[in-house]
């Protein structure tokens, strides 16, 4: 499950952001009658309809691990859960009518009607990536039903749906998408004026994702901040983990880097103060000790301490680099022609991934063991079966295809683009406006 979701997420950040930079640029093609601004939108439609195409391939088998898998969870609370994950595949389907028209709407279509297609484009990836977060946010802060005699009772599947801490998750969920397509389209440009194409259509290709992503990499550590309010009341052992907090201090410092082994913590480096204010907002408020916490209730700490540190030291870093560049902008300095720069912005990219990936690890491994918090161990929920092994390799093939396949697609498409080929054929697609039927 762990390989799916991971792999997954990156293709659903594309459906989140993605649409919207089209709609960005197509707007700027029509208004300024830019031209290098449509190619653009036209062909970032046409990336965004592969990704798509596995995306849903890669979320089809998500749908059955999640049955195959977990057979406690969804036996148990698959009345509570059964509201956002039939949205979800209403949207799903939404967005791939929209996508469809779109694509094939070049020429067909009044160009203004023809950019509103992106909008419940858009509208639908969002609504469908908000309805899995609410299931996940459920999971860590349950709600809308009871326990009585071991059943499950008085469902209220919008109140699970709507849960506490759905907002927030989501939008940081939300904000981490412009960051990952945002820094990840820049970098396919960066990486190309790097090679000399550093014409109209590779700046503004750079600089119209990278506004998003600066606005995503600017808002994410505020954002990211009020998700953690009440952790420490929430889930005190995860906040522990994250801060590596083996007994209580007041006040507790913020610890960087660092083992726990055997309740001892070695190798910090500590901020004194920092701990209680950036989790307590406060200089004197503890952060509760892991020896307060029995062990059986004890995340894996090592894994959460080091992959919360680095997707909170990854967004520091991208937001110094945005900083830089439009400061130095200001200043009438650009760095799209410093190199360094733009190597940078080439890693940012997968760097945006990784913070991505160590986010969702300090999320669902700092759960542990609870799959639901407080009410479902995660050895209650998953099932036993004696040919998982046999499973995960054949789920890594499928997925390590994909990939093979998505990276070839894609640089076959760039091929032909920089060739010359503008009007690149799309599967199932009608024949072009004014073409004679042979």
């Amino acid at each position: 499950m762990a390989l799916s979701l991971g792999w997954h997420i990156v293709l659903a950040c594309f459906g989140v952001a993605f649409p919207a930079m089209i709609f960005v640029m197509h707007l700027r093609g029509i208004r300024r009658d830019d031209q290098v601004a449509l190619g653009l939108a036209k062909r970032w439609a046409k990336v965004s309809a592969v990704l798509f195409a596995i995306g849903a391939v890669s979320g089809t088998v998500l749908s059955f691990e999640m049955g195959l898998l977990w057979p406690g969870l969804m036996g148990t609370y698959g009345d509570v859960l059964g509201l956002p994950f039939a949205f979800e595949g209403l949207s799903f389907f939404v967005e791939a009518i929209f996508l469809g028209i779109y694509l094939y709407g070049w020429g067909r279509m009044p160009p203004r009607r023809h950019l509103l297609m992106v909008v419940p484009m858009a509208v639908a990836g969002v609504v469908g990536t908000f309805c899995v977060i609410s299931v996940n946010a459920w999971m860590n802060a349950p709600t809308g039903f009871r326990v009585e005699n071991g059943e499950v009772v008085d469902v209220d599947p919008w109140r699970a749906m709507f849960n506490d801490l759905v907002v927030l998750q989501f939008g940081h969920m939300w904000i981490a998408a412009y960051m990952v397509v945002g820094f990840s389209i820049a970098g396919v440009y960066a990486f190309g004026m790097l090679r000399g194409r550093r014409d109209a259509h590779h700046r503004l290709g750079f600089l119209v994702p990278f506004v998003f992503a600066t606005v995503a990499a600017l808002g994410q550590p505020f954002v990211g901040h009020l998700l953690g309010g009440n952790l420490g009341d929430r889930q005190p052992a995860k906040l522990a983990a994250f801060e590596l907090a083996e007994t209580t201090e007041s006040p507790s410092p913020l610890r960087i880097g660092g083992w726990y082994d055997d309740g001892e913590v070695s190798g910090t480096i500590d901020i004194p103060y920092l701990g209680s204010l950036l989790a307590q907002n406060s200089f004197t408020e503890p952060v509760r000790g892991l020896d307060t916490i029995p062990a059986d209730e004890h995340p894996p700490i090592n894994i959460v301490h080091w992959a919360f540190q680095s997707m909170v030291g990854i967004g520091v870093l991208l937001m110094l680099a945005v900083l830089l560049f439009w400061a130095a902008r200001w200043r009438r300095r650009d760095l799209l022609e410093n190199r360094w720069f733009l190597r940078f912005c080439v890693v940012a990219g997968p760097l945006a991934v990784v913070a991505l990936e160590a986010g969702w690890i300090a999320t669902e491994v700092g759960r542990q063991p609870w799959i639901v918090y407080g009410f479902m161990r995660t050895s209650e929920a998953a099932g036993s079966y004696s040919g998982l092994w046999w499973l995960l390799g054949s789920t890594a093939v499928v997925y390590a295809g994909m990939t093979v396949g998505a990276v070839v697609v894609l640089r076959s498409m760039a091929r032909r683009w920089r060739a010359g080929e503008e009007d690149l054929p799309s599967p199932y697609a009608p024949e072009p406006a004014g073409e004679e039927r042979r």
